[in-house]
């Protein structure tokens, strides 16, 4: 783990310097949105605060905490499983020896969502006899799956309570002699647990160039505001710095699906059971493997062929822009200069990451091992 931000700091130094200039990173409005959340944080109970799991510290809204630490929170790390499992659990650790409840989970599983419902209740447990009735919001910035989120909830709800309880409104004051009607789903009856239907949507503290890429990584920012080549040269960037292809080497040994020259009758005879898989799967899950297969294999070769020093970011840029024309041939993105095709490249490079295709990752690093 150790050099992981040292090498994040130099890997968002060079996109920058690749994108030239710096970054209007979100509009105005958005900000007056998170003004608008700290009023109604004043209601709720308890806050659901997510993040992504990939940063779980670079999702956060720093200027925030403080409201939020000063009420029952819950930090549900979204998106698990497109994080690396044991990093995950020392970052789960290290929350819990700052005494703060955290949980992993994924808001497409039900059983995970049915785990943080369950912690809900347990520390809403306090409350009960002290209010009838208890809201439950939840916060994040965006991308961190808030709404998938809130929709899973709202299926556990309709599944636990009889058709008259599916949707109802929680009656709730912030001061008293002052009550507020606010849409919810009732998720326990006693006591009465609602969970605002309606997600906060924070702005991200982005405090530096390697935290707003992080973010952009990942989907918080709107690529058109950071640029695809940039959040690309980012990524590639990382994986050298850390070395991460060369742990793909088994598959240069697996060759299979794509490749070099057109007449090659391997190639041909590899395509033809490309095809043939893909019928009988009726799917393109066999061609999205293939691809990523051969997008590492890519990488990876690229990389031992390199015979430069990583440690100089001019080369280390020559290697990136090496790896963005190898890996246009794997795209099969028709031939065009190699500045206009450097965008397709990045856009699909980016698709893989984000879905999780190229691996599970966690972009920030723990406290205390930088």
């Amino acid at each position: 783990m150790r050099g992981l931000t040292r090498a994040g700091k130099r890997a968002s130094e060079m996109a920058l310097n690749a994108g030239g200039g710096t970054i209007n990173w979100f509009p105005g409005h958005m900000a007056a949105a998170s003004r608008a959340i700290r009023d109604r944080l004043k209601l709720a109970d308890l806050v659901i605060e997510v993040r992504d799991s990939r940063i779980p510290l670079s999702s956060a809204n720093e200027d925030l905490q403080p409201v939020l630490a000063a009420k029952k929170r819950i930090l549900a790390l979204n998106k698990k499983d497109l994080a690396n499992p044991n990093i995950m659990n020392m970052w789960l650790d290290h929350f819990q020896s700052c005494k703060q409840d955290c949980i992993s989970i994924n808001a497409h599983s039900s059983n995970s969502i049915n785990q943080l419902l369950g912690l809900v209740e347990l520390k809403l447990r306090e409350a009960i006899l002290k209010e009838p009735t208890l809201l439950v919001m939840v916060v994040g910035v965006p991308n961190v799956g808030k709404s998938a989120l809130i929709n899973a909830i709202h299926r556990i709800a309709i599944s636990r309570f009889p058709v008259n309880d599916k949707i109802k409104r929680a009656t709730v004051g912030p001061l008293p002699g002052v009550t507020q009607d606010i849409a919810g789903y009732k998720i326990s009856s006693q006591p009465s647990i609602y969970v605002l239907d309606t997600p906060g949507v924070l702005v991200p503290s982005i405090p530096d160039m390697e935290t707003g890429l992080k973010l952009a990584l990942t989907g918080a920012v709107k690529d058109s505001v950071v640029g695809e080549e940039r959040i690309a040269k980012y990524l590639l960037s990382l994986l050298n710095i850390r070395k991460t292809p060369l742990h793909w080497e088994r598959l240069l040994h697996r060759r299979e699906g794509f490749d070099e020259e057109p007449g090659d009758r391997s190639v041909k005879g590899s395509r033809d059971s490309l095809r043939r898989r893909n019928r009988l799967n009726n799917s393109d899950a066999v061609y999205v493997q293939d691809l990523v297969m051969e997008v590492q294999r890519t990488l990876c070769s690229t990389t031992m062929e390199f015979t430069g020093n990583l440690d100089d970011d001019n080369e280390l840029e020559g290697l990136i822009d090496a790896q963005l024309v190898a890996l246009r041939k794997v795209f099969r993105i028709p031939h065009k200069p190699l500045d206009e095709s450097h965008g397709p490249v990045s856009k699909k490079l980016l698709t893989l990451f984000r879905s999780g295709k190229l691996g599970p990752f966690i972009l920030d690093d723990l406290p205390g091992q930088q």
